[in-house]
Formats: structure tokens, C-alpha cells, sequence
């Protein structure tokens, strides 16, 4: 049930995950970055999204059970929960960055209940603060939240004292370390690149200033 090494290649064969060490990327909070993930990508490859859909299912089940309630983040992971919830044959909400400005006002999406056991559903983990606050959210209504389950993290150690400190269990189907293995036995990364790579993992916030 290792599906990192897969998940990893789907996510470079699909081109969810680029990577150019050459030509920076800017992240939406300011950061130079010389990759870029929109896992969202995987939806449009019928076989990639079945199997994340299957990845997740059995990951979950095996860390967490079977809970009563799927919670996708919007708005990457919104199909993904759907996916998931529909493969396991339970219920699905999601979760919006911030509550709707019309109508019932919702932030959550979906039916809830005091004392659920849900499972949390993300597509990409980076600081974790969008991913923490989706949490919050379901605590805030008295959902048990069991853990999140994503298909891909940074590592950065900000996300992994975030998560700690919520008492939030995270597991994820692939991460960066496994990425940049397959890139460089794929070809998609040379070996000359590689320093590039390791000087921004180590400290992406000043990397590029």
C-alpha cells in the first residue's frame, strides 16, 4: 500500500507537478519556487484520477477506518472528496477558504453532524494553514476529525509543527522527496539540477531573494 513512487509519477506524467530549477515559479504568498503543483490537473486523466481515488480510499481505510464523513477542501479538493466518498460509500461535505457572502452564509457545504467522525481530503500540502483551518471548521461544528489524507506534501518542517499542534494526524500518497527521486530516474530533472532543488527545500521563504 506504498504509493508513493506511483503517485509520484502520475503527478510528473500528467504535468500537475512541474519543475523548472532554470525558470522560477512565484507562489501566491511571494515565494520563488522551482516547482509548481496544481494536482487539480489529475482530474482531466481518467486513469490517474482512479487511481488517486483508489489510493486514497485504501489510505484512508487503513490509518483511519471507515469514518461516517468525507470533508474535501475547496477548492483543489472538492472532486477529490467526492471521488473518495462515492468510493467508500459515504457521505461528503466540503469545506470553503472562507464563508460564503450570500444566501445561508455556509463555510461548510454539506450535511454535518456533532460528534462525526470525519476524514479530511487535500490535494496539496504546503505551510499547512489553509489545510488546518478546514479542520478548524468541522471542530468548530463538533466533528471528530479522525486526520487528513492528502496526495502530496512539501515537507516543510512549518507544516509538520502545524499539524503536531493541532493534534492532527496527516498521511499523504506522495510527498517531495519521492517526486524528485522519480523526476531524476524518469529524466525529467538532470542530476546537475538537483542542488538547486536542495537549496530551495532547505529554505524556500529566502530562496531566489
Amino acid at each position: 500500500m506504498n504509493f508513493e513512487k506511483q503517485t509520484a509519477a502520475y503527478l510528473l506524467q500528467s504535468k500537475a507537478v512541474k519543475l523548472q530549477p532554470n525558470n522560477p515559479f512565484t507562489w501566491a504568498s511571494g515565494w520563488k519556487s522551482p516547482i509548481y503543483c496544481d494536482n487539480r490537473v489529475t482530474l482531466s486523466f481518467p486513469e490517474i484520477r482512479t487511481f488517486i481515488r483508489n489510493a486514497f480510499a485504501e489510505t484512508v481505510k487503513a490509518h483511519f477506518g471507515v469514518p461516517e464523513l468525507i470533508a474535501g477542501v475547496a477548492t483543489g479538493a472538492i472532486a477529490q472528496g467526492a471521488l473518495v466518498a462515492d468510493r467508500m460509500g459515504i457521505s461528503m461535505a466540503y469545506v470553503r477558504s472562507a464563508p460564503k457572502g450570500h444566501g445561508m452564509e455556509n463555510l461548510i457545504e454539506g450535511k454535518v453532524e456533532k460528534g462525526q467522525a470525519v476524514v479530511v481530503i487535500e490535494d496539496l500540502i504546503s505551510t499547512g494553514g489553509s489545510s488546518l483551518k478546514a479542520v478548524e471548521a468541522l471542530r468548530s461544528e463538533g466533528c471528530n476529525v479522525l486526520g487528513m489524507c492528502a496526495i502530496f506534501t512539501y515537507g516543510f518542517p512549518i507544516a509538520e509543527k502545524a499539524f503536531a499542534d493541532a493534534g492532527v494526524k496527516l498521511v499523504t500518497l506522495s510527498n517531495y522527496n519521492a517526486l524528485i527521486d522519480e523526476a531524476v530516474e524518469s529524466g525529467y530533472v538532470q542530476k546537475d539540477q538537483l542542488e538547486v532543488l536542495k537549496k530551495w527545500r532547505e529554505a524556500p521563504e529566502k530562496w531566489g531573494i
